[in-house]
């Protein structure tokens, strides 16, 4: 099986820390040098005072799967930078946020390098990403009942799955967005973050219908050496048992509203996802000014 794999570019790639990164063949497969962003382009943009977007990124990098390898992984930068270019252009501005306040950790084997929306988005955002605020400070110091925001955005990647789930402060964000009336937009294995929100009195989402990555790809994506091993733990699982309901079957570019929770399927679904988190805000927000 081993030498199958290095004639067919299927072996994941060892980085400097010990980590793995997808193989040349996942990459090929998983990932391109462009994306299909449609240019965000909106009638017309938001101009009220809840112009603010709260995205909550990971600051860990390498997930251990369940046979002790760990897996270079972080927030995938079209899973992010879509929905982000898109907000952005019907009038809402990013805050980047991590636990603790250290950097965003991204998936830079997934970087499209020839697509110049996307470049220079991170270009922009450097700073922001290498010194974003706390989500511990925001939990304690900025939920008020007149905070400038219209939602939390948690992007994807495997990431979603480090130092998010079971944060507490994370838990108290997305209750407080729910509570204010904020909507949540989650994509890819964004929403294995949204596990935050359980806690003695039930789960938030309970009930709530969704768009995720699905945990029957998860599972054979090891073969092409995108993962090192299997998954340490099931994403849908884990919702599932909670109540909520995954209603695609496929890594597609399927999306959903529910309630004032937008979900998207993956890395496919980032451009409408990201159009569609926009329309529905514009939406929102003009209903309420």
């Amino acid at each position: 099986m081993g030498f199958l794999r290095k004639i067919f570019g299927a072996q994941p790639q060892l980085t400097a820390d010990g980590a793995f990164s997808p193989s040349p063949l996942a990459i090929k497969l998983g990932t391109s040098s462009t994306t299909d962003y449609d240019g965000g382009a909106y009638t017309e943009c938001y101009e009220g005072t809840r112009n603010r977007v709260l995205m909550v990124c990971t600051e860990e990098r390498n997930l251990t799967m369940a046979n002790g390898k760990k897996f270079s992984t972080g927030n995938h930068p079209v899973e992010m930078g879509l929905p982000m270019l898109h907000l952005m252009n019907a009038g809402f501005e990013i805050d980047v946020i991590t636990p603790t306040g250290a950097p965003v950790a991204i998936e830079e084997w997934a970087m499209p390098a020839e697509d110049g929306d996307i470049q220079k988005l991170y270009r922009d955002f450097a700073d922001a990403f290498q010194n974003p605020g706390s989500l511990a400070d925001f939990a304690a110091n900025s939920m008020t009942d007149d905070a400038p925001y219209a939602a939390v955005f948690i992007p994807g990647g495997h990431g979603a799955m480090l130092g998010l789930p079971n944060n507490a402060d994370l838990g108290k964000v997305l209750h407080w967005a729910h509570n204010a009336g904020l909507h949540t937009l989650a994509l890819c294995h964004g929403p294995a973050a949204l596990l935050a929100a359980n806690n003695d009195a039930g789960f938030l989402y309970d009930g709530y219908k969704i768009t995720v990555f699905p945990d029957a790809v998860d599972k054979q994506t090891p073969i092409i050496g995108y993962l090192p091993g299997p998954m340490p733990w099931w994403v849908c699982e884990k919702l599932n048992a909670l109540g909520v309901q995954t209603i695609n079957k496929k890594a597609d570019s399927s999306t959903h509203v529910d309630r004032r929770l937008v979900t998207g399927a993956s890395p496919q679904a980032a451009n409408s996802f990201g159009r569609l988190a926009a329309t529905t805000l514009l939406k929102r927000t003009e209903a309420n000014s």
